[in-house]
């Protein structure tokens, strides 16, 4: 399924994401309170319309002539026309499930956030504008009541305030306030921008005690090669930084702030193996601008198959495995985290899914309940790598795969990318047997529906890992032990 980078219209769907074999049960739902009062008579509600889901990134990615499939192992191919887009920067792209999806046959979902904005008109520059005097004409509004009030009060009557502000409460540690007040001294609102003047802004997390600060590639894009970067704590300090290595692939990015301080405080890192479909989550970031913003849910699904991109004509597409979340997200979000109920990092918040293109001349759509978060696990492991060597290391099967539209599984193409042998002679496909015409129905226990999806589980796995491939060839299924080979770089 594509998405968009927040802003972004984002194609379909697949039916379902691939499950394990052995899923989880879900827990019991909780009574119902006692003594509630009967509601109001309604008239009957009109059935409900049947949700369709857009279509994979394979979809549209095989739907233009003459294009070539996609090598799953290397490189991902630019993303199709109506893919989503990133969906976490406010200007640069970003919110969840808004980013474009398609891309070389890695995988299908989320998309990145959405298109840097022109010098002098950042992403949701607009929107900002419009909130500004929403916020002016309601600071003048509630004056007038005041005033108003105060003439016409001849009664002599007082008013009593609180003795303590909700500041000074303290906020249990179980709850969204305490995890909230933890979290956000660690998290920044990043902003970026290009040579060319064109940024926007998104959001990241402290990873490390030297400065490192995760977030997505598409929220510092516009800022590699010779551009600016800040990042601004909630009590307003801001630090100059730089990028220390990103992966367009998997959409994760290290930035290290200059002059860091020493009282940095990672936020702790979870298990994103072990989340579970209902598990509460809070995220936190700066949608449309709006820095240090909360917003809670639950985890919607696992593993869904996500391709995102900016939506540019030159953009490739990222894919991910994601944690599917309906906690609020929007252009801004990009790059922040995706936390569980203890205040632990389980995602890193990158697309959102929207059902339009936003309104008010913005171009970036909002949340509709639909975003999508690189698993922990895999960012970390992508975080780790860029600060050790600067790029990363993508794993391979060492074949191309087909975009079609199908739910049969990911079929092994017959002609290779740009000229290229479909089957990567001596490679690790090769060498398990496969051969091209093969359709691959599973990696390890996982369903596999579509070539993106294939390459997205790959990602999944780090070079080395050992994984059991099963196919089917004329008929008959078959399976393989497969080492994964490694791709180092983005190029």
């Amino acid at each position: 399924m594509s998405t968009e980078n927040e802003g972004t219209a984002v194609p379909p769907a697949p039916s379902a994401p691939p499950v394990p074999v052995d899923a989880p049960a879900s827990s019991a739902q909780p009574p119902a309170a006692p003594h509630q009062a009967p509601a109001a008579p309604t008239a009957p509600p009109a059935e409900a319309p049947t949700a369709q889901l857009p279509p994979t990134p394979s979809q549209a990615s095989t739907s233009s002539q003459g294009h070539q499939p996609p090598d799953p192992s290397w490189p991902p191919p630019p993303p199709p026309a109506d893919a989503p887009s990133y969906g976490g920067g406010n200007g640069m792209g970003g919110g969840f499930g808004e980013g474009s999806g398609g891309g070389s046959g890695d995988g299908w979902g989320a998309a990145y956030q959405p298109p840097a904005p022109k010098a002098g008109r950042g992403r949701g520059g607009l929107v900002a504008a419009i909130l500004i005097a929403a916020l002016v004409a309601g600071g003048l509004g509630g004056g007038l009541g005041y005033t108003l009030a105060k003439n016409n009060d001849d009664s002599g009557s007082t008013t009593v305030s609180a003795s303590d502000s909700g500041g000074s409460l303290k906020r249990d540690a179980g709850t969204v306030a305490g995890v909230a007040q933890k979290a956000l001294p660690s998290t920044v609102t990043i902003q970026a921008e290009g040579s060319n003047g064109e940024g926007g802004t998104g959001t990241g997390f402290v990873f490390d005690k030297q400065g490192h600060i995760v977030t997505n590639n598409h929220v510092v894009a516009e800022a590699v090669d010779g551009g600016k970067l800040s990042a601004t704590f909630p009590d307003g300090k801001k630090y100059d930084a730089k990028v220390v290595g990103h992966a367009q692939g998997y959409d994760v990015a290290v930035i290290k702030l200059e002059n860091a301080p020493s009282d940095l405080n990672p936020l702790p890192l979870g298990d994103s193996d072990k989340v579970a479909v209902g598990d509460s989550t809070i995220a936190i970031g700066a949608p449309f601008g709006l820095s240090n913003t909360v917003t809670t849910g639950i985890i919607s699904a696992k593993n869904r198959p996500v391709a995102s991109s900016d939506g540019s004509a030159d953009s490739k597409a990222s894919y991910m495995s994601a944690l599917q979340t309906d906690a609020s997200i929007n252009p801004g979000n990009s790059g922040g985290p995706l936390l569980d109920a203890q205040g632990n990092v389980i995602g890193i918040n990158s697309a959102i899914q929207s059902s339009s293109n936003g309104s008010f001349g913005t171009g970036q759509a909002g949340s509709i309940g639909l975003g999508f978060a690189i698993p922990v696990n895999q960012a970390e492991f992508v975080a780790k790598q860029l600060i050790k060597t600067g790029k990363p290391v993508y794993a391979k099967i060492g074949a191309s795969v087909s975009l079609e539209e199908t739910t049969n599984g990911a079929k092994l193409t017959e002609q290779g990318v740009g000229g290229s042998e479909p089957v990567e002679p001596g490679g690790p496909a090769a060498d398990a047997g496969l051969k091209p015409g093969d359709v691959i129905t599973k990696l390890d226990d996982r369903v596999i529906d579509s070539g993106p999806t294939l390459i997205g589980e790959i990602w999944t796995h780090a070079p080395g890992d050992e994984v059991t491939v099963t196919y089917e060839r004329s008929g008959k299924q078959h399976t393989a032990e497969l080492t994964l080979g490694s791709k180092l770089g983005d190029d």
